[in-house]
Parts: C-alpha cells; sequence; structure tokens
C-alpha cells in the first residue's frame, strides 16, 4: 500500500516500490534531456552564421584531400594547389578580397563529412560525389558542381585488357569510405562479373598497393587515374585507362545544412567564375573589362553596376576579386588538370554549354 503524506507543500511517497519508480523516471527524464541537448547542438551548429565565423576568424578553413595532383596538393613550396583548391582561394577572395587568406585542412574520404558536420571546416572541396543521400541525410548540401567525372579503371597494359567487361576474377583496389565500392559492386552484378575487392582506409595504401601490384586493376574517378598515372607511377605509359565510365560522379562543394547564407557565398563564387569565362573575363584583361565594357552582365559581375555583392553580404568587388587572383573557371581548369598541367585532361563534360559541356553559370542579377 502506498502511503500519501503531505509536508510543506511537498509529496513524499512512501513504498517499497519508490525507489525503482524514481529511478525508472529519472532514467527517462534524462535520455529526454539528452535528446533535446543534441537537438539543440545540431541546430545552433545548422543555424550558425558561417560568415560572420570566417571573417573573425580572419581565414576560411576548407576542407581538401590529403594530396591529390591536379584537384588538391601541396607543391614543393608546401603551398596547396589545384581546381578545388582554387574554389577555396575564389571563396576567400569574395569574403575577403585577399584569396590568400584560407587554410587547407587535408582530410581522407571517413573524415570530410564529420569536419564539416562539427564546424572543422566551413567548407568542403574535396573531389565528392554529389548525392542524394549526402545532400539529405548528414546534415551537409552541395554548393554547386565544378568537376563533371565518372567512375572508371587503371590497369597494365601487361594485364593485355582491353575492356572493363574482360576483367573477370580481378582484384581491384578502392578506398573505404567512397561512391566507388557500391558502384563497382551495382556495375559487376549488372554484368555478371565477379571480382576481388581489395579496400583500403587512405588513399595513400591504394595507390601503393597498386603500384606494387597487389592489384589488378585500381578503380575511382576517372580524373583521380589520370593524376595517379601522371603523378604517383613510375612509368605512366605503362599503364592505361580503360574505356568504360561506369558511374555519374559529379563532384562538388559541400556546406553544412541551415546556413543558406554561407550557401549562397560559396554557390555564387562557383558561379562567377564560370559566368567570367563565358563573358570572356579574364585574370589579364579583368582590370580593362570593369573599367571600359558596356555589356550589362559584365558590369553587374564586376561591380560597377552593383547589387549582387549586397546579395550576398559581401563587398561589390567580391566577383572582381576572384576572378583577378584566382581566374575563371577555365584558366582553373586549363592550369590545374588540362592542357597547361600534366594530368591533359580534356575539357569533355567541363566545357561550357555554349561549346558542348554541362558548365553552365546561373544569371547573376
Amino acid at each position: 500500500m502506498i502511503l500519501l503524506l503531505y509536508y510543506r507543500r511537498k509529496l513524499v511517497i512512501r513504498s517499497p516500490l519508490v525507489p525503482f519508480i524514481v529511478e525508472k523516471f529519472m532514467f527517462k527524464l534524462k535520455t529526454i534531456c539528452v535528446g533535446m541537448l543534441a537537438l539543440a547542438g545540431g541546430l545552433s551548429a545548422a543555424q550558425a552564421d558561417t560568415l560572420q565565423t570566417v571573417r573573425d576568424r580572419g581565414e576560411l578553413h576548407c576542407g581538401v584531400t590529403t594530396g591529390f595532383a591536379g584537384f588538391s596538393a601541396p607543391d614543393s613550396k608546401g603551398e596547396w594547389k589545384g581546381l578545388d583548391v582554387d574554389l577555396c582561394r575564389a571563396v576567400a577572395a569574395a569574403v575577403f578580397g585577399d584569396a590568400s587568406k584560407f587554410k587547407a585542412v587535408a582530410l581522407n574520404a571517413q573524415q570530410r563529412f564529420t569536419a564539416l558536420q562539427s564546424g572543422e571546416i566551413d567548407m568542403l572541396a574535396r573531389n565528392t560525389t554529389v548525392t542524394q543521400q549526402r545532400d539529405t541525410a548528414l546534415g551537409v548540401i552541395h554548393a554547386g558542381i565544378n568537376f563533371y567525372d565518372g567512375q572508371g579503371f587503371l590497369i597494365s597494359k601487361d594485364l593485355g585488357v582491353k575492356s572493363a567487361k574482360e576483367l573477370n576474377d580481378a582484384s581491384v583496389c578502392m578506398q573505404q569510405g567512397t561512391t566507388n565500392e557500391n558502384t563497382m559492386a551495382d556495375w559487376a552484378r549488372a554484368n555478371n562479373i565477379k571480382y576481388k575487392p581489395v579496400v583500403f582506409d587512405q588513399f595513400n595504401e591504394v595507390v601503393g598497393a597498386f603500384a606494387s601490384g597487389r592489384c589488378d586493376v585500381f578503380s575511382t574517378d576517372a580524373s583521380g587515374l589520370a593524376s595517379i598515372r601522371i603523378s604517383r607511377l613510375e612509368n605512366p605509359d605503362n599503364y592505361v585507362v580503360l574505356p568504360e565510365i561506369i558511374s555519374k560522379e559529379p563532384l562538388g562543394p559541400y556546406v553544412r545544412q541551415g546556413d543558406d547564407a554561407w550557401l549562397n557565398v560559396v554557390k555564387w563564387s562557383l558561379h562567377a567564375m564560370v559566368a567570367a569565362e563565358e563573358l570572356g573575363i579574364t585574370m589579364a584583361n579583368v582590370d580593362e573589362m570593369r573599367e571600359n565594357s558596356t555589356n550589362p552582365d559584365v558590369r553587374r559581375l564586376l561591380g560597377v553596376t552593383e547589387g549582387a555583392g549586397k546579395n550576398l553580404g559581401l563587398d561589390e568587388s567580391w566577383a572582381y576579386n576572384i576572378v583577378k587572383q584566382v581566374g575563371n573557371y577555365g584558366e582553373s581548369f586549363e592550369r590545374n588538370v588540362g592542357q597547361g598541367s600534366p594530368l591533359k585532361i580534356q575539357r569533355g563534360l567541363n566545357a561550357l554549354w555554349t561549346e558542348g559541356g554541362l558548365m553552365y553559370a546561373l544569371p547573376i542579377r
């Protein structure tokens, strides 16, 4: 029997079951509180003013690869260079008027989204495929596409294979935590091909395993294969990239969900680079174009006609600073991965839409 006694407006419960009841109640209350705190923390991170945080810090923290020639890798002086790094530089130029005000944070495939979710980095520019799952389930969202790619196969010519469909029972090196694993499994299943996956956590481990002959095939994005063949293999001419492309791999920058102002800064910095190429604005002629062009689109992009900067919470010279210090998209492509680079990748899908490609700047007005 439970005896209820009131004393000085406090409810006192006396029963053998009381300790158990109270313990269960406190456990549930604690669980609810922890959940609410976690939710509040997630909302706080998502709703943070990243643009102001970056300004207060004085530099952009940009997530990049641990070393991927042409896209993000340190040069002989330790300075980070590449197509993705140029996007980091473009955002820094837009925010600060100085493309050098960024810190490259090297991340492997497993670390990249956690680093973005936690606020360790402000944006991710790390040859990351845009997928529905990533855009909806991780608290992050893509801010555009800066390279259209697809998964391919790199082999030694000694293997004597001309097509990926001849790779039955081959061992295939891949990196864990990427879309490559699932894509390879789906393609093999659809084509009745058996293979032996050889998977490593670190990209350098995958490269080392392939170079040492531990597997017959290296499968990753075709741009990555071109980079590896030229920059990481002792005799590049002994290797060939097979003709098959087995997936769509649209690569682009990511930011945290819930901060639309920061999403706009990153997204429109990329579009500014593409728009500049469409309009024929280069690092060499940007000053002349700003001074003399009568084209309304040029004048809006370069801040002569005001408005675009204000819309983003930036100085009206935001896009001018990008082009002046980083260049337009075509310039960045050519020096990093195109014909002016060791990779010599053709523009292909990454050409402007007016030249048969997919690169298309949204109107800046």
